[in-house]
């Protein structure tokens, strides 16, 4: 390579590892970037100075407080990039999206009930992109990725979405078509996939050393689901995309005929009424949890046998609602039903999960494009 195109190249990098300081840490000075990077005060200088003409970078005041003039302050520019999340369901509300700016700032979220059998999929994610950008009183221009979380499972050979109920979103050439109407690229994942890296981030699973995988076990009100997190934050998928479709696992007790039938929303419903209990928002009667979570074991017992995760986290609505008592009554009969020793925990994702990871799945795609721009200069 000439010497030009090396100096060209090296500047990039050292752009790029700037940039990369300040998505990581929000605000540096250049003595911090200089510290963090290595890199000598003049090649520090001009860094930032071409990232600040790039766009990408701005000031953010100056540091107080300290021996000797202020140092001045710098930090990512929050719109010089945008990110999408979508969480699509077949329930109210059916499309429930965030926008977020570079430094990962929720600027608009909203619930925008979609009826799929009157709106292709593509239409309602491209209008909807284009509501959350109205509400955040941004243009559409920055937008530069969009993540989509589906209960359904994501085929990469034949790029379609199955075991999914939505109308619409199971048809062939949907994923092209979804990037073509947001003019960006769109990703689409499972969202109980998705879900599990919200509890990585910032629920149950956040204190596990990255080397450390756990499996998020969806018990939600309209399904069941399975994510295996195989260490930070990488996800087991399946060579059709359907690992983790727990719902279809054979059990014949009491008459059922796969898991969903004993753990499903309307199955949990109907051992409530049994139970005279309504499950709409806590389940704290003792028989209740005690019979339920036997019916979880069973499933869950084998999924313990095969992957040998050090943390079991219960999530979606029925693990919300059932809470640390479930989750207790769970580890009481996993004590009695499998060898194998497995922390169980309750998810502690406040917001929508599926949603959350998505957002986060979405942010960290727009950083990565950024960097990999700036580390090829002329690509």
């Amino acid at each position: 390579m000439p010497l030009g195109g090396s100096s060209k190249l090296l500047k990039a990098l050292n752009e790029a590892a700037a940039l990369g300081h300040l998505l990581d840490h929000g605000q540096l000075t250049r003595a911090e970037l200089r510290a963090l990077t290595g890199l000598s005060k003049p090649t520090v200088s001009e860094a930032v100075r071409r990232l600040a003409d790039a766009d990408l970078v701005v000031g953010a005041g100056h540091e107080t407080g300290r021996p000797g003039p202020n140092a001045e302050v710098y930090a990512v520019n929050p719109d010089a990039a945008y990110a999408v999340a979508m969480s699509v369901r077949d329930g109210a509300p059916s499309l429930t999206a965030s926008l977020h700016d570079l430094r990962g700032v929720q600027r608009a979220r909203l619930a925008v009930p979609t009826d799929f059998t009157r709106t292709d999929p593509a239409t309602a994610v491209s209008a909807t992109i284009d509501a959350l950008c109205a509400a955040a009183g941004v243009g559409r221009g920055p937008v530069a990725h969009v993540q989509l979380a589906v209960a359904g499972a994501v085929d990469p050979r034949d790029r379609v979405i199955h075991h999914v109920d939505v109308p619409g979103w199971s048809r062939r050439g949907l994923l092209d078509d979804l990037t073509t109407a947001a003019a960006v690229p769109v990703e689409v994942d499972n969202d109980v996939n998705l879900a599990a890296l919200a509890e990585r981030a910032h629920g149950a699973a956040q204190g596990l050393p990255d080397g450390d995988g756990f499996v998020l076990l969806w018990l939600g009100d309209a399904g069941l689901g399975l994510a295996i997190d195989l260490g930070g934050g990488r996800l087991l998928r399946g060579a059709r995309g359907g690992a983790g479709e727990i719902g279809y696992m054979p059990v014949t007790v009491d008459g059922a005929r796969d898991l969903h039938d004993l753990v499903s929303g309307e199955a949990v419903r109907a051992l409530a009424a049994q139970h005279g209990t309504d499950p709409t928002d806590r389940l704290t009667d003792n028989a209740l949890l005690a019979e339920l979570a036997g019916r979880i074991v069973l499933g869950l017992a084998a999924v313990v046998a095969v992957l040998d995760p050090p943390l079991v986290v219960l999530g979606g609505e029925i693990g919300r609602a059932g809470g640390a008592a479930l989750g207790e009554a769970v580890a009481k009969a996993m004590s009695r039903a499998a060898p194998l020793e497995t922390e169980i925990a309750v998810s502690t994702v406040e917001d929508d999960a599926p949603l959350l990871g998505a957002a986060d799945a979405a942010l960290s795609a727009v950083r990565r494009v950024l960097l990999d721009r700036l580390r090829q200069p002329g690509a």
